[in-house]
């Protein structure tokens, strides 16, 4: 249990990290544009916008994070007061202090959030802003003051006692070792510490006596970042993934490694990866006799070229510690991408523990301010959300409203889009890469992150726990299907219209014969999806516009449902391009792959103002059980397959 336990706390604390840099990921472009362009040693020098480069390091970068860290656990006024006493770490130390924003952030907001607890409903009447206003400022001015006196000095500390590390292992010759300390240093923000602090001096005096050093390519060889970043390019998903490529650009030709630190935060098994891609990239210099005559500053591969004795043995020598450096740190990062999940879920026992561990997630507020686990009291309402709120957390929401009716629980399940999801929301339920989005628009909520929407053991678990917590407080629902479709209520409809009295299609609207398609390949996973919109397309239920919005939407987070199930459907703008409600079944006996996971039934989906969701909530059910999904990877004619649904349905 105690390991289980450490690794979802670690997981946590590298969400939480992750959560203050990746808002604000567009900043360290723009800044790692701008130093690659005009520094000195840029592409084009130029002395007068290169001074830019300087103070949006030391200042806004970290204020940024500061403000991000707490607003995530106080909203705004844990933000203001977050930056407020970031700003003294920032002008108490030499360094940036990224570090520190990371530290005086969440402790600002968690501090004022303690503080407007403490004084709820004590405020006489009129005087609300001018103690919202002076408390803010004066505390935030203490924390300011403090983090001058002793977060910059603590932080300065430990750098000094890295830069006395990596002198060590200088100097007994175990360089390879020496990434131990290095990579995770880097991502830590503490890279020019190291790299013009200790390395360059070292490196220098080298230089005088053999001509190069290696000493320059421990920090600066972008091998280890480029292959994080080309595992995203492959194996990520959402922001992540779309946002990789561009990276992998800035990082290697431009030479900012800052921009792939915010990737690792997001998986801090990933620096694993990097370790290992340093260690092999210095152990390959130092075989093959790699160097440096002056330091590669940024270290970029031009850069690195550029300052490369000119000799033939030591190009290659170089390009191919860069070279190894990044095909490990690829090799394990793709393992840690691609493969980490689905390892645990093949371990019965671990996936239980992890599972429930994993189901008891709050909000990231909580990690400051409360037990994780602790669960509202008097629940009346759970909410699944997806992006677009029609399509798999419709399905998520079917299946635990079953439940939740079986145990006896007078609550209602409905579900949304995470942008519409009500700000009084108890209980919150997403996958698992869209639980920041969810804790962002709702920070209160006790937030459940799920895997798999068709048979996740996070399901069973909150119901045990909402039985435990004997949760009885009586909720009518409206049961009648005449009247309203389960679900419907908590769904944007058009105004004027009222969802007792819109025109339901029938079932044989929604899912003709004519659009299910057996015994289909497909190459890959978008292939597939095109096939599905262009079937929606075709049977009139789609503008042609949905196809692309399909695309985005798995791109964002993947569809693949569980249970070898997809469900394709296009993002919440793509609703305006939705005609009518309706699906398409593709059958592909042998699978296709969807980013790791193989689905052999894909339905595509066209919701319109909640009409598919009767039939949505029988596929889900249908589909919980894989009894039923082999049934229909099996069925020979789409009538076929059809009444296994309808069966399961009636």
């Amino acid at each position: 249990m105690a390991h289980f336990n450490i690794k979802v706390a670690v997981q946590k604390f590298g969400n939480f990290l992750s959560s203050m840099v990746m808002p604000n990921i567009s900043a360290f472009i723009a800044w790692g544009l701008i130093t690659a362009l005009f520094i000195p040693s840029g592409f084009l020098p130029n002395e007068s916008l290169a001074k830019m480069v300087g103070p949006m390091v030391t200042f806004l970068l970290p204020l940024l994070i500061g403000y991000t860290g707490g607003k995530l656990v106080h909203d705004h006024r844990g933000g203001v007061v977050g930056a407020i006493a970031t700003m003294g770490v920032i002008v108490g130390s030499d360094i940036p202090m990224f570090l520190g924003a990371m530290i005086m952030g969440p402790f600002g907001g968690y501090v004022i959030k303690k503080f407007d607890q403490f004084i709820e409903g004590k405020i006489k009447a009129g005087f609300e802003m001018l103690v919202n206003n002076f408390s803010a400022g004066i505390l935030g001015g203490l924390l300011s003051i403090l983090s001058f006196l002793a977060i910059g000095p603590a932080v300065d500390v430990f750098t000094g006692w890295l830069v006395a590390g990596v002198d060590w292992l200088v100097g007994t010759g175990l360089l390879p070792l020496t990434s131990i300390l290095i990579e995770p240093a880097k991502v830590l923000f503490l890279n020019n510490a190291i790299n013009h602090g200790v390395l360059s001096p070292i490196g220098v005096e080298q230089v005088k006596q053999t001509g190069s050093s290696i000493l320059f390519l421990l920090e600066a060889n972008p091998g280890p970042g480029i292959g994080i970043l080309l595992a995203y390019c492959f194996f990520g998903k959402g922001t992540a993934k779309r946002s990789a490529p561009g990276a992998a650009i800035i990082h290697f030709f431009g030479g900012i490694h800052e921009i792939y630190f915010p990737y690792i935060l997001m998986k801090p098994m990933l620096f694993l990866a990097v370790i290992l891609g340093g260690m092999s990239g210095v152990f390959t210099l130092v075989l093959l006799g790699g160097g440096l005559f002056a330091p590669a500053s940024p270290g970029s591969i031009l850069a690195i070229t550029a300052v490369t004795p000119h000799n033939m043995g030591a190009y290659i020598a170089n390009f191919a510690g860069v070279i190894v450096a990044a095909i490990v740190s690829f090799i394990v990062a793709a393992f840690v991408l691609k493969t980490g999940k689905q390892t645990e879920e093949n371990i019965e026992d671990a996936a239980k523990k992890m599972q429930e561990m994993k189901g008891k997630k709050s909000s990231v507020a909580d990690v400051f301010a409360s037990d994780p686990g602790t669960m509202p009291t008097n629940v009346s309402k759970i909410i699944f959300a997806c992006d677009a709120g029609m399509g798999s957390s419709a399905m998520g929401a079917s299946l635990l409203r079953k439940k939740v009716k079986e145990a006896g629980l007078n609550i209602d399940v409905t579900n949304t889009a995470i942008s519409n999801i009500p700000s009084d929301a108890q209980i919150v339920i997403t996958q698992e890469e869209l639980t920041p989005r969810a804790q962002n628009k709702v920070p209160n909520a006790f937030h459940v992150s799920v895997d798999n929407f068709l048979s996740s053991p996070e399901y069973d678990s909150l119901l045990a726990r909402l039985q435990a917590d004997g949760t009885d407080e009586l909720h009518e629902i409206v049961e009648d299907a005449e009247e309203e479709v389960p679900g419907v209520r908590e769904h944007s409809i058009e105004p004027g219209i009222d969802a007792g009295e819109e025109d339901a299609p029938d079932d044989n609207d929604l899912l003709r014969e004519e659009n299910v398609f057996l015994n289909q390949h497909f190459n890959n996973k978008e292939e597939a999806i095109r096939f599905a919109g262009r079937a929606l397309v075709n049977a009139g239920y789609v503008k042609e516009s949905y196809i692309e919005a399909m695309i985005a939407r798995d791109e964002m987070t993947s569809t693949y449902m569980g249970n070898d199930v997809a469900i394709p459907h296009g993002t919440e703008e793509a609703k305006k391009d939705v005609l009518k409600s309706g699906f398409t079944v593709l059958q592909i006996p042998n699978g296709v792959d969807f980013d790791g996971q193989k689905a052999r039934l894909i339905f595509g989906i066209a919701g319109k103002d909640g009409t598919h969701l009767e039939i949505l909530s029988g596929i889900a059910v249908t589909c919980s059980e894989m009894e039923n999904i082999e049934k229909m990877v099996k069925a020979t004619s789409a009538r076929e397959l059809m009444d296994i649904i309808n069966v399961k349905n009636n």
